[in-house]
């Protein structure tokens, strides 16, 4: 009875090891990099991204077993954050035609559309629509306010639908992102 115990404590309060890191970020290298791509829209930062968040997750060995995939792409989130720095500029001039004129995505590319938006709205659409990171997540790494985090949020689906793709691609990129998100971790 005694070793029961003591295997069921083991096992709920194990942390993750360095080689657990390395194969979660080799088994989900697609995943995680393209999180890093979509961060931050340029493909050699997108790598130092990547690289950078997996020696986060290897300094700071802190994370339980269970959650340390979840722990991999928020070190990701975090270290395109410290790279990019993402903050919102002048929230009362915010509207779906401005976004449109900042963005410089080809017709019919959803992907291109969400590359061209600029850093704020770009970490809010993928951190919170995405990633389905909560509102206080989103706050507390971007640093702003939750109307600013609203009214992103907003104006880059707006924006996202007025963009052709002869077709319903969001709504199935979206559902397809969150279903490969919720075979890696529970919601």
């Amino acid at each position: 009875m005694l070793a029961q115990l003591r295997n069921t404590d083991e096992t709920e309060t194990s942390y993750t090891s360095v080689t657990d890191f390395a194969e979660i970020f080799a088994e989900e290298m697609r995943s995680l990099y393209l999180l890093s791509f979509f961060l931050m829209a340029n493909k050699d930062k997108a790598e130092q991204c990547f690289v950078g968040a997996f020696g986060d997750c290897v300094e700071g060995i802190d994370a339980f077993r269970n959650w340390s995939r979840r722990r991999a792409r928020r070190a990701t989130i975090k270290q395109a954050t410290r790279m990019i720095g993402p903050a919102y500029k002048d929230t009362d001039d915010w509207s779906v035609d401005k976004v449109k004129e900042k963005s410089s995505a080809p017709k019919g590319s959803l992907f291109a559309a969400v590359i061209s938006l600029q850093a704020f709205e770009r970490f809010v659409f993928v951190m919170s629509v995405l990633e389905r990171q909560s509102d206080g997540d989103c706050l507390s790494l971007l640093k702003c306010s939750r109307r600013e985090i609203k009214i992103a949020r907003e104006l880059v689906l707006s924006f996202l639908t007025t963009i052709d793709t002869s077709g319903d691609q969001l709504q199935e990129a979206a559902y397809s992102w969150r279903a490969c998100l919720s075979l890696d971790y529970p919601a």
